[in-house]
């Protein structure tokens, strides 16, 4: 688009500014290697340019073009020459760093602008040279954010990156861009393998250890020369075929229209981001067609006559010069550099769209191509779009998306018909070899047999099992196989760094092992503890009888009853002779009638109160008895175990001798411990605390890709309720540790077990005692009503009787008076 013609406007900008001679002649210096296809495809293009400018201006441009041969040593005396002979008012190219530094020094010595093609400038160099104007069209910043966006889009999270470092090259600049870019989607640097062109002995070497490591995904960043011999060696390498991938800059994808079959035959399958111009204008359409015809007569040797992102930057750049001599008095006086700030405002329509420059830069197009080499040559997959991600075109109804996998199939090297994981086995056996430990404590973890049928090794097993269910679940195939190791866990774990094995079954999780290996999610829980003989608990046979109640248990019983005897005595004391006499009496009658309440007055009780208390008692004292003679019979039949030491400051104190068994690998887990103590739950018991390490799981190798897929696949297996069916499977009946696990609270038996039934009793006696009471005081106030009554009538009868007594008196004297 217009970043292209941008460039070439800017450099006439400066030769307008800086030169001005009585004539409408420009002499421009063209620095160019012809023996690359750049520099091919440059040369033409100029020709092509000058032809136009001639033909549509009345302006006169003349080309003194060399030959550098891509010898930065050459294009430097070249400028030299061409500035001090040929009086030039501005130089053009050359498309290598190497070569445009050299020429940019000798432009400023010379106070010549200098236009240049290379497509690597580093940041500083603008700063550095007064006079040098950047007239190419890339923005390596922005180009690394789509190669990470490339990378991104298949999820992949571990690349190695493949460049160019010499000394005087820029390739090695644009690294730190692409670092950043890549850690921004959450992308790791595996290898930084750094490349010295014209050296095949270090591609070899660098491509044999690239090859050993499980990582696949590369991108490479170097001259297409380099590359050339690049993806040959890797082809002859066999990694050019399924599980690699392979992204190239735009210093590789711009030439993929010129590459030769061999060539293009060696990179099948490599995704390329290159710089993108249109190609619909029919301007572009005229230009290639003349561009095509004049190409292949002048350089019939070169397969392909399509003009690339060479040839549109070199027209350009002409009619830049041209845009801005044009209508100018020049004179040879030379300019001041201040006079290349006029740079900044060349702007026109250039060959593939609008051109403008900024600062002494062209403005950088913010789009890329995205490209994929299948059969004889590329196809376009689509369009990277800064802000907006990958689109089919640049339409104004194009669908934008932030995954490259919406452009659509995508060639993969070997032809493979599924997309690469982006890693793969780190040897050539086809398989994974996964170390498998041969001295696990207990066979039902992990049990290595020889079968005679088959002549191989079989592996069972609580690890394996698990193993192989997790495998099973992930959403690609991986062939493994087992390999039976003995040694010690360090040197077990070390096997995966040293590539011994690709994996490791059923290790214990520690902070120690990261120092060789990484390791999935742990799927048992393990602790530090100890594992001790045992010895007899059972108290005293002495004093067993008082372990079947506690004593709160054992104190309400005897509350209770006591209880009970009182109110019986207090409601029988009227109606039994025996339950009378003295207070001494009345004292030992109560004690013993209490204890033999249920026994010895059945049948003999007067009241229905005392009886309905009695008929409850019993049924709450049948009760207890029957569960007291249960416990005591348990008591009397199960042993219980304890541990004969109690805690490691018993062993200390004791120096005593503490053993391990041989082989064995790592802590034990929640498994291997159930299933010793049920084999062994009469010999042995876990003594004193636990402390928590980490469980058991999978090692591999450090930044291994599959322990994510590892990870999704094992909370799959356990969220399912598979590995519980594994444990429960392996483990078995499990009573016999939890009986041994019982301690004396959990023995006896406590109030919370009868409750209920003396709140009963108690609450059906307290009631008798109430209704006795009551009844009590409702006699005594009837008596003393009844006694009340016959007082009274006494006192009338003999105040009656008195007064009888003395009217008969009265009468009596009154009769005797008259006779005396």
């Amino acid at each position: 688009m217009s970043m292209i013609p941008s460039y070439i406007f800017s450099t006439v900008l400066v030769l307008l500014s800086l030169h001005q001679t009585t004539s409408t002649q420009v002499v421009i210096g063209v620095i160019i290697d012809g023996t690359s296809r750049a520099g091919k495809e440059a040369n033409v293009s100029l020709q092509i340019a000058l032809d136009d400018i001639t033909r549509k201006t009345d302006q006169r441009l003349v080309l003194r073009l060399t030959n550098s041969h891509g010898k930065p040593a050459l294009a430097a005396l070249s400028a030299k020459r061409l500035i001090d002979a040929k009086e030039v008012q501005v130089v053009v190219g050359p498309h290598t760093w190497q070569e445009a530094s050299r020429v940019a020094e000798v432009s400023s010595q010379g106070d010549i602008p200098m236009f240049s093609l290379a497509d690597l400038t580093p940041r500083w160099a603008i700063k550095h040279w007064p006079f040098l104007v950047q007239a190419s069209v890339s923005n390596q910043e922005l180009q690394m954010k789509a190669v990470a966006a490339s990378v991104q889009s298949w999820d992949w999270h571990r690349v190695n990156i493949i460049y160019e470092d010499d000394t005087d090259s820029a390739f090695g600049s644009v690294i730190p861009d692409l670092m950043e870019s890549l850690q921004e989607v959450g992308a790791e640097i595996s290898h930084l393998v750094p490349l010295q062109s014209g050296i095949a002995s270090s591609l070899s070497e660098e491509l044999t250890r690239l090859r050993e490591q499980q990582f696949r995904v590369f991108v490479v960043h170097t001259s297409i020369k380099l590359a050339t011999h690049l993806f040959q060696k890797a082809k002859e390498m066999k990694m050019m075929e399924k599980d690699y991938i392979w992204i190239v800059t735009n210093t590789i994808a711009d030439f993929f229209h010129s590459l030769d079959l061999t060539t293009i035959s060696s990179m099948q399958g490599v995704i390329g981001v290159k710089k993108y111009f249109p190609t619909s204008s029919i301007r572009f359409v005229d230009f290639r067609q003349r561009f095509q015809k004049k190409f292949s007569l002048d350089y019939p040797e070169e397969g392909n006559d399509e003009p690339g992102i060479s040839a549109v930057e070199a027209y350009n750049v002409l009619w830049a010069v041209a845009h801005s001599f044009g209508g100018r008095k020049v004179q040879f006086a030379k300019q001041s550099e201040m006079n290349l700030d006029k740079v900044s405002f060349i702007h026109f329509d250039g060959l593939t769209g609008r051109v403008q420059f900024n600062g002494r830069k062209l403005s950088p197009s913010s789009m890329f191509g995205v490209v994929n080499v299948i059969g004889k040559s590329f196809k376009e997959l689509g369009i990277w779009s800064k802000g907006l991600g990958f689109s089919k075109n640049i339409d104004n109804n194009a669908i934008h998306n932030s995954s490259m996998q919406n452009l659509g199939p995508v060639n993969w090297p070997g032809h493979s018909l599924y997309i690469p994981e982006g890693w793969g086995l780190s040897n050539s056996s086809g398989f994974w070899r996964i170390g498998v430990p041969t001295g696990s404590m207990l066979k039902q973890m992990i049990n290595i047999f020889h079968d005679p049928q088959t002549n191989k090794l079989n592996f069972t097993g609580f690890e394996i099992d698990t193993f192989r269910e997790v495998m099973a679940r992930l959403p690609y195939y991986v062939p493994y196989e087992f390999i039976p190791y003995s040694g010690t866990y360090d040197f077990l774990v070390e096997q995966v760094y040293l590539k011994k094995f690709d994996g490791i079954v059923g290790v214990s999780v520690i902070a120690d092992g990261y120092k060789y290996a990484e390791f999935t999610c742990t799927y048992t829980r393990s602790s530090l503890a100890m594992l001790v003989p045992v010895q007899s608990k059972t108290p005293s046979r002495a004093w067993l009888f008082m372990k079947p109640f506690t004593k709160a248990t054992w104190l309400l019983i005897l509350a209770i009853t006591i209880y009970n005897g009182f109110v019986i005595w207090l409601i029988e004391r009227n109606h039994n002779w025996r339950l009378q006499g003295s207070a001494t009496d009345q004292a030992g009658i109560l004690i013993w009638l209490s204890f033999t309440t249920l026994f010895s007055l059945q049948g003999r009780l007067h009241s229905n109160l005392s009886r309905i208390a009695v008929v409850v008692w019993l049924f709450v004292a049948l009760i207890i008895t029957q569960s007291y003679s249960a416990s005591l019979i348990s008591m009397l039949t199960v042993q219980k175990l304890e541990a004969k030491i109690s805690d490691i400051e018993t062993l200390k104190t004791n120096n005593a001798i503490v053993g391990h068994p041989k082989g064995y690998y790592g802590f034990i887990n929640a498994s291997d411990l159930k299933i010793f103590l049920a084999e062994h739950c009469k010999s042995f018991v876990v003594a004193g605390p636990s402390y928590k390490v980490g469980g058991h799981g999978f090692a591999f190798p450090k930044g291994s890709p599959i322990i994510a897929d590892l990870d999704k696949a094992l909370l799959e297996f356990t969220e399912c309720g598979k590995l519980r069916e594994l444990e429960d499977k392996m483990i078995g009946e499990e009573r016999c540790v939890e009986a041994d696990s019982s301690n004396d609270d959990e023995v006896s038996l406590g109030l919370n077990s009868f409750w209920i039934l003396f709140l009963f009793t108690g609450g059906t006696t307290t009631c008798s005692l109430a209704i006795y009471t009551l009844d009590g005081l409702r006699k005594a106030k009837t008596s003393q009503v009844e006694n009340s009554g016959i007082l009274t009538a006494l006192l009338k009868y003999w105040k009656h009787q008195r007064s009888r007594f003395t009217r008969k008196f009265s009468d009596v004297e009154n009769s005797d008076l008259p006779n005396a």
